[in-house]
Formats: C-alpha cells, structure tokens, sequence
C-alpha cells in the first residue's frame, strides 16, 4: 500500500468513526496500531482520538486498542511470585480531584503480604499523577524495570511508570495531549506484569467502569474491581476514580468471569462518611506528596488515612487477602499503624530510588 492510500484510508477511517461507524476488534487494532507506532501525521492521530473518545468507543474496539497497545508499545516484566499479583490504578480524568490514593493504598496493601505491581504516570488532568508523587518520594521514573522487576522479586512491590514501559506509543501521546482519549483508558488497563491476575481501576465515568471491567473479562484477567466514587450533595455524574469516603461508591466487580455491579458506603468499610474537603487534591503536587508522606510515616489520624485505607482494602479484598472491605480495611489500619507501610517505601526506594 502507497503512503498515499494509507493516509486516505485512515482519513475515510476517521470521518466514517465520527459520524457513527463502530469498528471490529480487529479494525481497532489495526487503527491504534497506526497510532501508537506513529504511522500517520500527528494531525490524523489526533483527529482519530478526538473522534473516536467523542463518539464513544465499545468493548471491542478498547479491547482492540488494548490488543495493538499490548503488542506494540508494552514492554514486560516476568516473576514467578507466591500468590496473586495486583494493580491499583485509576484512570484520572475524574471531576472530583482528589489528593492522590492509589499511590500510599499500594504501599499499605503490600504491607499486609500482597504483591503489587502498580503502573502509573504524570498528571493528565489533574494536580498530580502517580509517577509526580513518586518521583518526589525519591522514586527515578528512569530506572530500568529490570530494578522494579527484582524489587518485586525480593519485597513484593514495584512501580511501573508508563513513561518507561510504553515509551514509543503511549507515553508519546499522554505527554503531548492535554484531553482524554481511548489511551486514557486502555493504558490503566496495560499488563507490563505479566503475573498480575488482579486489578483495583478506578474510572472516571460508570459507563467507563463498566467497558473496563468488560475488556478485563476479554483479555482474561482473573479478577478486577472498579469503583466510581460520589460525594453526597454533588451530582450523581461527579465523581471520583476511588473507593469514596464521602458518599457511596458504585462498583463493578470481576470474578471468575462473572461481572456484578453494587454501590457500597463507607459503612461498608466500617467507617463514617466524611466531608469531601478532607480529601480534596491539595493545590501542587509537592502538597500532595506531603500529605501522603505524614500519613505513611504514622499520622494515621488524618482525615486523608482513611481515604487510603478504604482503596487498599479494596485490593486485598479483590485478591482475596480479605473476606471483606471491613476485614480489608482492618488490615490496612494495622499496616499504617505498626510502621510496614512506610517500610515499604523505603524497600522500593532501594531497588527504584535515586541513590
């Protein structure tokens, strides 16, 4: 094919997508492909994005993005770990921002024995992503994964930024757009662990919950929650890409490849709702860093530590640590308060620190 009747036919891709046409799987992987490897102008690329996010993509075409993301763009690490390997992750884009959870819930949940190996990456629409928060810990988002693949191996914890495992395609295109697209939901959805068997995603959206959890099942992951948290007073479309301590949280589960969707509250964890000013995203991310680290190192009284554990219970109630999100919850308080959470921190600093 001339590089001609390549550009026309993802143009004629492009108009047919906005004004309704929906893709196969295998269509999807062949556009995302094009994408992701730069094969057409960054004008087309973004046009494609833009829309296809506005349109609304379907289970089989993200799961065709995902195939494409996965066989192009997604370098991997192996272990051979005891036990289940879980993510925590969110898909940002959320209307309510919030200090940052998933990044100190993943350092809590490994503190009670579960292997995590957590991806993430720089804000998008927000104050602070994972990979800022990190990196202000100590954390180098340039170290090789082969580092974050023997922290896994000795201390059952890693941290995987989407800067390092999906340099070509993916990591390109967060750092240059400023509006979510399909990437944003496929690359939470990314497997740079090969063992990961189950996933906490939070999701800007329920109807994004929902097409996530869908192509998990696709894909073959073993188990996954994914929590759209509210806030009571505010619209039932505002929300979090967290377990909510201010309102309930609708969750769709995965298990065994059944789906099942619920709303659970904070007295589901055995706590109190709060007001969603305890939790807000403070307004840089060295604030947010701050507020994670005081929580770590033993201010579990803050109205944030809550907040944290509710999202690390999720994962060891996932991963079947916990028989519930209140006996998950438990767990996670005892973590903090005996000092194994920010041991953690400090046992990921040593494989994937600065120096």
């Amino acid at each position: 094919m001339s590089k001609e009747t390549q550009l026309r036919e993802f143009g004629r891709l492009i108009c047919e997508v906005g004004a309704g046409k929906f893709m196969s799987r295998e269509e999807s992987c062949a556009a995302y492909r094009q994408v992701i490897l730069s094969e057409q102008p960054e004008l087309q690329q973004g046009a494609f994005l833009m829309a296809h996010i506005t349109r609304g993509p379907s289970v089989q075409e993200l799961s065709g993005a995902w195939d494409a993301m996965d066989r192009y763009d997604t370098a991997k690490i192996r272990t051979s770990m005891d036990g289940p390997v879980c993510d925590i992750v969110g898909t940002g884009s959320d209307s309510l921002k919030t200090v940052n959870c998933s990044t100190p819930a993943f350092f809590i949940a490994s503190a009670c024995g579960l292997s995590i190996a957590k991806k993430g990456a720089r804000l998008v629409t927000g104050v602070s992503g994972a990979s800022d928060i990190l990196e202000i810990l100590g954390v180098d988002l340039d170290m090789p994964l082969s580092q974050a693949e023997k922290c896994l191996r000795k201390y059952s914890i890693c941290y995987l930024p989407g800067e390092a495992f999906l340099k070509s395609g993916w990591a390109r295109l967060i750092k240059s757009m400023r509006f979510t697209s399909v990437f944003n939901i496929i690359g939470p959805l990314s497997r740079p662990c090969t063992q990961t068997n189950c996933m906490v995603i939070g999701a800007y959206a329920p109807v994004v919950c929902d097409q996530l959890v869908e192509v998990l099942r696709e894909i073959g992951m073993g188990a996954a929650l994914a929590p759209f948290g509210m806030v009571h007073g505010a619209e039932v479309t505002r929300g979090m890409d967290e377990f909510s301590p201010a309102g309930p949280t609708r969750t769709v589960e995965l298990r065994n490849a059944k789906i099942e969707t619920y709303e659970v509250t904070p007295e589901d964890f055995g706590l109190k709702t709060v007001d969603f000013s305890r939790i807000a995203s403070a307004k840089t991310a060295m604030e947010n860093a701050q507020r994670i680290l005081c929580v770590l190192q033993g201010e579990y009284d803050r109205p944030e530590a809550d907040f944290f554990c509710m999202n690390a219970a999720a994962a060891l109630y996932i991963a079947d640590f916990a028989k519930s999100y209140a006996q998950g919850l438990e767990m996670a308080k005892k973590a903090l308060a005996t000092g194994k959470a920010y041991e953690k921190v400090e046992q990921l600093l040593e494989f994937q620190g600065r120096g």
